[in-house]
């Protein structure tokens, strides 16, 4: 299988001070689940960064979409960027667009006319269960609405890779649930998924995932082996976006 995400020898440092991140080799495979998990201040945020083009790694190599995005001069990132959803921990949702035009937000930057976007944005405010807030405001909604509605806008282009950060953190396990399964369907789909967590009960909920585990920078099971045993229940219908 192709790998879409290739990392060697890639070390991470904020500042004078020790690396975050350390000695980290391994690869994506395209269309793949992997669950990242390691302790709080293990580095997992800092490798999202690293996937999402937020950050450059301090040394190392790092191949994406099979091009050097290390030495890639920075007017090409932009392109690179469109082609990645992210989930943030803090949501960052435009305060000054509703629900509706968050979630937009990304097709209309790609071209696609508000007739043509309106039936995919509302499919997807259904399936996160805020199709009454269509129209509220960031600053009105609860933590957890605001993270459903990060997480319908960063899915909702079909991006080839989607990084989460914490994606479930705010919301009841029904939620989680629901989540969990659309990224599965996303991943169906192709698109390479990424999540971030300290929630266990969500490992064993994908079909084929894969675990990588962070110890204090340094990747402990590269393999991405996942010991816990998968679900296969009945999924609810998907969204048709």
């Amino acid at each position: 299988m192709t790998a879409i995400v290739q990392f060697e020898n890639v070390g991470l440092r904020y500042g004078f001070g020790g690396e975050t991140l350390s000695d980290l080799n391994f690869s994506l495979e395209q269309g793949s689940f992997y669950f990242l998990t390691g302790a709080s201040g293990a580095g997992k945020t800092s490798l999202l960064k690293l996937l999402y083009l937020a950050q450059r790694p301090s040394r190392g190599a790092i191949h994406l979409f099979g091009t050097d995005i290390v030495t890639m001069a920075r007017t090409r990132l932009p392109g690179f960027r469109r082609r990645i959803g992210v989930v943030f921990q803090d949501f960052r949702l435009v305060p000054h667009l509703s629900a509706y035009d968050n979630v937009a937000l990304p097709l209309r930057i790609a071209g696609v006319s508000d007739a043509q976007l309106k039936t995919p944005v509302e499919e997807m405010l259904h399936w996160v269960g805020l199709t009454d807030r269509a129209h509220a405001l960031p600053a009105t909604l609860s933590g957890g609405e605001q993270q459903r509605v990060a997480i319908a806008r960063a899915v909702i282009g079909r991006p080839e890779l989607l990084v989460a950060d914490e994606p479930t953190g705010n919301v009841d396990m029904e939620m989680a649930n629901r989540l969990i399964t659309l990224f599965e369907a996303l991943n169906k789909l192709g698109t390479t998924i990424v999540v971030a967590t300290h929630d266990f009960n969500l490992l064993g909920k994908v079909a084929n995932a894969r675990m990588m585990r962070l110890d204090e920078g340094k990747l402990v099971d590269p393999t991405g082996a996942l010991r816990y045993p998968p679900r296969a229940p009945a999924a609810p219908d998907l969204p048709k976006w």
